[in-house]
């Protein structure tokens, strides 16, 4: 068998089975409950959450998954245990809940409208049961960055992002935004799942600001996981 076929073959099974793990994490209330929610297990912990299916904002997409399945299983390697972790374009709030139950210090950020719905999913899910109380923040990209996020006091060690690029116009925003929270140490984990050409040109635009590696992907979601640190950063 050719090389390259062997490879196609062994990142084609190593997909699936990783989308098995992630799907078993999945669960839904075995009765009708008067407030919808969908359950999943990660961290050691059963975390329901509440979305809204009338804003794309609220809803738990295939790369969320894809980003707490892989908090969960490179807690060595990315340990963020006692880490400050922001996550932009939070949604329901499950990487923000998954990272807060791994020990991090958490901000989780959306759009105004998404805050009520996310501060219940992180409140219901980490109350009693995490060692350090998430925050939750409005986030609108690239508006009043130096006034609500000064980078002064930006001292975050990770910025968690999954799903954040898709068809709105707001691209250009989300690179400044990703810009002005990044330190020169800061590890940025970006989980995208490709749809669109924007997508892969704003993949290239990222690269002018960033050194960006793939260190995941997951071909029958079309999603790719990168890790991105700034450019030209200084040695620590």
């Amino acid at each position: 068998m050719d090389p390259s076929d062997q490879k196609e073959r062994r990142v084609d099974r190593e997909d699936q089975q990783a989308v098995d793990e992630m799907r078993a994490r999945c669960f839904s209330p075995a009765l009708v409950t008067a407030a919808p929610w969908e359950g999943f297990c990660f961290a050691g912990h059963e975390i329901r959450i509440t979305e809204a299916v009338d804003c794309f904002g609220a809803v738990v997409w295939p790369s969320a998954l894809v980003l707490c399945y892989f908090l969960e299983t490179n807690a060595k390697q990315y340990n963020i245990v006692d880490k400050n972790v922001i996550e932009i374009g939070a949604g329901t709030g499950l990487v923000s809940i998954v990272a807060t139950l791994l020990g991090a210090r958490v901000t989780a950020t959306d759009l105004p409208e998404l805050l009520g719905n996310l501060q219940y999913n992180i409140s219901r899910n980490t109350k009693m049961k995490c060692k350090h109380l998430p925050q939750v923040k409005e986030l609108s990209w690239g508006v009043a960055l130096d006034t609500n996020f000064p980078r002064s006091s930006n001292n975050f060690d990770y910025i968690l992002a999954a799903d954040v690029v898709y068809a709105h116009p707001f691209l250009e925003e989300l690179l400044i935004t990703f810009d002005h929270l990044c330190k020169d140490t800061t590890i940025i984990l970006w989980v995208m799942q490709f749809r669109l050409e924007k997508e892969n040109k704003f993949v290239d635009r990222f690269k002018e600001l960033f050194d960006l590696e793939e260190i995941s992907r997951f071909p029958s979601l079309n999603i790719k996981l990168y890790k991105a640190m700034k450019k030209n950063r200084r040695s620590a």
